[in-house]
């Protein structure tokens, strides 16, 4: 509370925990969904943050004024996973269809997987966009489509924290290995 009356950006509040308490047990997520997928993007996002996971979701983070592309862009360059929940709507929605390029970019950029596809529905497999046929060929995607039935709907969602639990990053345990052995000081 402090942090956010003192003007702090939400990305440092979010990760100023893990400094004082356990690491982050999970990698944050942009969640990307067309608005007919509204009541399904409100449940996944309610029980994510239930996990205590670290969201970004339109309707709880855009703000007054907000200019809607910018806003987008700056949190999929933030989030760790750009979650990209598939449909018959939104393979037919330019946002999602941006939002799927900005993550292909900045996995192309980072050289690290960023797209983290999930499917409610059939239309992902059959969909004629190139950019959705190149997911369906190139990536495993979770498959929610039975989520009105709470039981597979639980099943799905709990392979889905599986998968978004977080790996120690290679490159930073060799940094911290290299700083505790005295590494780059200059002793």
């Amino acid at each position: 509370m402090f942090l956010r009356r003192a003007g702090a950006p939400d990305t440092l509040i979010a990760y100023a925990t893990s400094l004082v308490a356990q690491p982050f047990q999970f990698y944050s997520c942009f969640i990307s969904y067309s608005s007919d997928d509204q009541a399904f993007a409100e449940r996944l996002y309610t029980d994510l943050c239930a996990r205590n996971l670290h969201c970004w979701f339109a309707p709880e983070d855009l703000k007054i004024g907000d200019r809607f592309q910018e806003r987008i862009e700056e949190s999929i360059r933030i989030f760790d996973k750009v979650m990209i929940v598939l449909s018959k709507a939104s393979v037919q929605s330019r946002w999602v269809e941006r939002e799927v390029n900005a993550a292909r970019e900045r996995e192309d950029r980072e050289n690290r997987t960023v797209l983290f596809p999930i499917r409610i529905d059939e239309a992902v497999m059959s969909a004629p966009q190139p950019w959705a046929a190149d997911i369906r060929r190139s990536r495993h995607i979770g498959d929610f489509r039975a989520w009105e039935v709470q039981s597979s709907y639980q099943k799905a969602f709990e392979r889905l924290l599986r998968d978004l639990k977080a790996e120690p990053d290679a490159e930073g345990e060799k940094t911290k290995a290299a700083l505790s052995d005295g590494v780059g000081s200059s002793n």
